[in-house]
């Protein structure tokens, strides 16, 4: 919590300056009921008119001048919490883009958004409440306990009744509060999830009629939130009334003790202004509950702030960095590789070893659940191997800058996803120095020129968030051009082709035949045809190379690949589906 504290340091002299406004503030709020005492005992009493105007004016311009105190101090205390909750969110934004698959695994998408947004605007709101209140707060009650002590002693022993009192109150409470802020916190991540399940799958939930089940998987999780709310609110909801019932409490007492110092001898205004004092007190322990209150959801929110500051990548880029060799460019090797999820306890892939060369295409088939998705992720450092070593250029890719190791690498991710903006600014993320010309050149062979050409605006056509307004084989098409611009080393497939019907899928092929002859290509597929022709077909089964070799190889030794290709090819010839560069219509 007090890492987070510390980005506080650049906004040093705007703290300093509310603390000495607010310090001035307190200190002038000491003296007012001195004031207040002095007009009443020597002007009031002997019906002085002069000398009360003269008071009262003085009391007067020390108010105004506390209202600009007090306006200033808001202000620098608004802007130095609001800087810091921006300063915080960016800090967590830069981290969370360093993080690995992994990393994202283990907190979730959800549970990751609540922290950058609620979680920081808990810790935002204590810095400023801090500022305003915790200065002021611990000066008050000091101040106030010191010149209450100088207006009457005896009735200064009803303070060391009542605050102790309120202390151990407001103790109780909190001690209870804070595991309930921390369990309210992991209802919201829970609340996000749904939600987020709700938006994302929303086709799925009403194509299959689920809306009334999602319904109740939100009320649930909704009333869970809201449960411990009501508790949390509940214990918050005895501590304002015990305090103005202390406070009513002490008043009274206040004014039957005062009495008879009065009768004593003791002048009207000191009493007056000792009741002031006592309510000034009190106020600074009501302002320091209001604090309080904030601090534990505050704090159980900045501890999983730490929990992902304190997450260290686990793929990162080496303290030297190599370069791959320059005449095994786009050379793609996997060696004994072999790759275990964090917490499972079998490995998803073992001893995978192969070897891809520029102009030349690798093919990854099997059943679904094999790992073929898993093994190519692991070429941009996705995840990192836990067994053996995944090379390119000669050189083993942990040894490569992360920049430099994906600089070199056009990767088409099986779930084709678009930003918002337009066309071009989509293509364009791949290489964004880009041309125009260029941007058309790589729709073209993406086969997605003919649809963008006839959108509104072209490559200025909008795209909405996720590519809502396209189709999916239009999302896809998008993606192998993103790719396609960047002129990468090593192309990857994973299941790129699945939204397209044979003739786009066959003429893309097609045109991809001359961009990729200088790159390594690896292609993931569910469509034996898709892969019939290339170099290299790899099998898995169970996260193991079941066979490797070209089609007419694998028909032979390979009965896992048979078996592929029977199902798909049942009564048909596989080798009469058409080959790379071979339109079929």
């Amino acid at each position: 919590m007090f890492e987070l504290f510390r980005m506080l340091r650049p906004y040093g002299w705007r703290i300093a300056l509310v603390t000495v406004l607010l310090t001035g503030q307190s200190i002038a709020n000491l003296y007012l009921p001195d004031l207040n005492a002095d007009i009443i005992n020597n002007g009031i009493a002997r019906g002085d008119t002069d000398y009360i105007l003269l008071k009262g004016g003085a009391m007067l311009l020390v108010s105004l001048g506390l209202a600009c105190v007090s306006v200033l101090a808001t202000y620098f205390s608004a802007f130095t919490s609001m800087s810091f909750g921006r300063d915080m969110r960016a800090r967590l934004f830069r981290h969370v883009e360093s993080f690995s698959q992994a990393e994202l695994d283990r907190f979730g998408a959800p549970s990751l958004i609540t922290r950058c947004t609620n979680d920081v605007q808990q810790v935002q709101m204590l810095v400023h409440t801090g500022l305003t209140m915790m200065m002021s707060a611990p000066i008050m009650m000091i101040g106030g306990v010191i010149m209450a002590l100088r207006q009457d002693r005896q009735l200064s022993l009803l303070i060391a009744v009542v605050i102790p009192v309120m202390l151990v109150a407001i103790g109780l409470v909190l001690r209870h509060a804070l595991p309930l802020f921390k369990t309210m916190q992991a209802r919201i991540d829970r609340v996000n999830l749904v939600m987020r399940e709700k938006l994302s799958g929303v086709r799925v939930i009403r194509a299959f009629v689920r809306t009334s089940l999602e319904r109740r998987r939100f009320d649930d999780a909704n009333r869970d939130l809201s449960d411990v709310g009501i508790r949390i609110g509940r214990m918050f909801a005895v501590i304002m009334p015990l305090m103005m019932l202390l406070f009513n409490l002490t008043s009274v007492a206040i004014i039957w003790f005062g009495a008879k110092r009065v009768d004593a001898g003791m002048p009207i205004g000191n009493l007056t202004a000792f009741l002031t004092y006592v309510v000034q007190i009190l106020m600074s322990v009501v302002m320091a509950v209001m604090m309080l209150v904030m601090a534990p959801r505050a704090v159980a929110s900045g501890e999983r702030i730490c929990d992902v500051l304190h997450a260290a990548p686990t793929v990162h880029s080496p303290e030297s960095p190599v370069v791959p060799a320059v005449d095994m460019r786009g050379h793609l090797a996997f060696r004994t590789v072999g790759f275990r999820y964090p917490g499972a306890e079998e490995p998803v892939l073992c001893d995978i070893s192969f070897v891809s060369k520029p102009g030349e295409i690798t093919a990854v088939v099997g059943s679904t659940g094999c790992g073929k998705s898993t093994l190519i992720q692991l070429i941009p450092r996705f995840y990192d191997v836990t067994d053996g070593v995944v090379e390119i250029g000669g050189r083993d890719i942990r040894s490569l800058a992360l920049d430099d190791l994906r600089a070199r690498i056009g990767y088409v991710p099986q779930r084709a996803f678009l930003f918002r903006g337009s066309v071009a600014d989509n293509v364009r993320d791949g290489r964004p120095e880009a041309t125009d010309e260029e941007i058309r050149d790589a729709l073209r062979i993406a086969q997605a020129w003919t649809f963008v050409e006839e959108m509104e605006g072209g490559l200025d056509a909008p795209i909405e968030q996720g590519g809502t307004n396209v189709s999916g084989g239009q999302r896809q098409r998008l993606a192998i051009a993103r790719a396609i611009v960047r002129r990468p080393e090593i192309y990857i497939f994973d299941d790129s082709f699945s939204a397209l019907d044979f003739a786009t899928e066959a003429a893309l092929r097609k045109a991809l035949q001359a961009e990729i002859r200088d790159a390594t290509v690896v292609i993931v597929a569910q469509r034996i045809s898709t892969v019939l022709h290339a170099d290299r077909i790899l099998v898995l089964d169970e996260g193991s190379i079941a066979g490797i070799g070209t089609h007419r190889e694998l028909m032979v030794s390979c009965e896992v690949y048979r078996e592929i290709v029977a199902s798909q090819f049942s009564g048909g010839d596989p080798d009469a589906a058409p080959r790379l560069g071979e339109v079929t219509v």
